[in-house]
């Protein structure tokens, strides 16, 4: 079982100027509102497309999901991206193709130029998830990188909430504009980013890699509760890259690990041959992503107006306005979570969240079926039942599996790998994300809706049990000293396993020679 209890070797600091960390999580972290964006607005504009385009239920369904798939494309390219040409400019290339899809999806005249809109958008979201958890996490403090690395999902839901807004301000529109709208003035937030984020400092470890090691330790000394820290700091992520530590300068050459060969090295100790700790890494990282997307929150959100009407709310007016307390409610919530997951740490806001959400789905399923079996009669106490248990399920996911998901696979993955590692952890919430967005419909028909809930409950248990058999505490941990947590007796072991396979070589190679 892991272990619950706090390490001891860096305890929560006492409270620091973090105020330019805050900054730069801030505006990094607002990528994340144009995927919350595109969730919210599509479960309102789908009710809209699909009557203006005449498209059916397997058509929307593939619309609405699609693009959680096509986000792969940007996830995979964005680890390369970022260590080529650093975390920031990653950020800006992010906004600027979501801007491109965007404006497509706005002046979209048929289905086929909808789908391609997404396309490019959903490249674009695949960006913005992988590279804004990775710096907020690099730049923040430990005493502050729970917090900190929280905001790219406090942005999601406030992007969803947006997005709920927007089916409502312009829902009033002609049939064939107000969905229109709807999508093309997601292009706005992607302008303001782009914009912003030119200010923003590179990513210490990102800096460090390259040998500007007279720019990290300026960014370090904003970015640390103390000098001291910073100096720590430092020290750590020389001797992640690979940098002898009397090694010193404004700027040095880093040692060379081989371009092609280096790349193959990373899959190497990720992925095909890992040490155990770098295996139970790996699985916490990509399994924690899966389970945050099969226990069925793209359902609820994605879906959230056909959840309503199943439940007994037939006018658009009165969907739309209580989809809208179900982004209120995401966005309170996740705010409550950000000043909760360094004093109480992850574990626990992780298992009391999942525990809550599969509550919550039991709550809503029964209240589904209920009314379900009883099509031509209202039933005001399972009306009730489905909608507070929407609102309860939405609570509990922000509170602890939402954020955490972003929290914890941004911080366990060692240097060298953490760009592989969490585009890893991305593709996987976004093709599962994909998977629940494409059949919920198809598998509402099959099982019926409140079925399907009863089936993401399940997942949720499973959920549950992997989180307290697997998953450590990380709270107060710096990046680099992640390892122990995982197995391995030092950091370095976390690369035993290829370097005895290399003296296996050497010493192979000297014997035939």
């Amino acid at each position: 079982m892991a272990s619950a209890a706090l390490p001891e070797a860096v305890q929560p600091k006492k409270k620091g100027n973090v105020k330019f960390a805050f900054a730069c999580a801030i505006l990094a972290s607002m990528t994340s509102i144009l995927l919350g964006y595109d969730i919210g607005v599509m479960s309102g504009a789908s009710l809209y497309i699909k009557k203006d385009l005449k498209i059916n239920d397997v058509q929307l369904e593939i619309l609405m999901g699609i693009l959680n798939v096509y986000s792969l494309v940007g996830s995979f390219a964005a680890g390369r991206t970022s260590d080529w040409i650093g975390r920031r400019y990653t950020i800006v290339l992010a906004a600027v193709i979501f801007f491109v899809g965007a404006f497509l999806m706005g002046f979209a005249v048929n289905y086929a130029m909808l789908m391609f809109g997404r396309f490019v958008a959903g490249v674009g979201v695949g960006y913005a998830l992988m590279i804004a958890p990775v710096y907020t996490a690099e730049v923040s403090p430990a005493s502050a990188r729970g917090f900190l690395t929280s905001f790219p999902e406090v942005f999601i839901n406030f992007g969803i909430l947006l997005g709920y807004v927007s089916n409502y301000a312009f829902a009033r529109l002609p049939l064939n504009i107000g969905w229109r709208v709807m999508l093309g003035i997601g292009a706005a937030p992607s302008v303001v980013l782009g914009l912003m984020v030119v200010g923003m400092p590179e990513s210490p470890r990102w800096l460090v890699m390259k040998g500007r090691l007279g720019d990290a330790k300026v960014v370090l000394d904003k970015t640390s509760d103390t000098p001291e820290e910073a100096a720590e700091r430092l020290a750590d992520i020389k001797a992640a890259a690979g940098i002898p530590a009397e090694l010193d300068g404004d700027v040095v050459t880093v040692p060379k690990r081989g371009g092609r060969g280096e790349e193959a090295r990373v899959w190497r100790e990720l992925i095909l041959s890992p040490t155990p700790a770098m295996r139970r890494i790996l699985i916490s990282g990509i399994g924690i992503h899966f389970f945050q997307q099969a226990s069925g929150i793209d359902a609820v959100v994605l879906y959230s107006p056909r959840v309503f009407k199943a439940a007994g709310i037939t006018e658009d007016n009165k969907l739309l306005g209580t989809t809208c307390a179900v982004g209120v409610t995401k966005t309170l919530f996740i705010l409550v979570a950000t000043f909760l997951l360094d004093k109480v740490g992850r574990r626990p806001l992780l298992l009391s969240s999942t525990g809550g959400m599969i509550l919550s789905l039991v709550g809503l399923a029964a209240g589904l079926t209920i009314v379900g079996n009883h099509p031509d009669a209202k039933i005001p106490g399972a009306i009730a039942l489905a909608i507070a248990s929407t609102m309860a399920y939405v609570a509990f996911f922000s509170i602890g599996l939402g954020p955490i998901t972003w929290v914890y696979s941004s911080e366990i993955f060692p240097l060298h790998v953490r760009a592989l590692g969490c585009s890893l952890g991305v593709a996987t919430n976004r093709v599962t994300s994909g998977v629940v967005s494409m059949t919920f419909i198809s598998l509402s028909n099959a099982i019926t809706i409140g079925g399907a809930f009863f089936l993401y409950a399940g997942l949720a248990v499973l959920a549950w049990v992997f989180f307290f058999t697997y998953l450590p505490e990380t709270r107060g941990r710096t990046l680099e000293a992640m390892g122990k947590l995982f197995g391995a007796a030092d950091a370095d072991d976390l690369k035993t396993a290829e370097d005895d396979t290399k003296g296996k070589r050497l010493e192979m190679a000297a014997t035939t020679n």
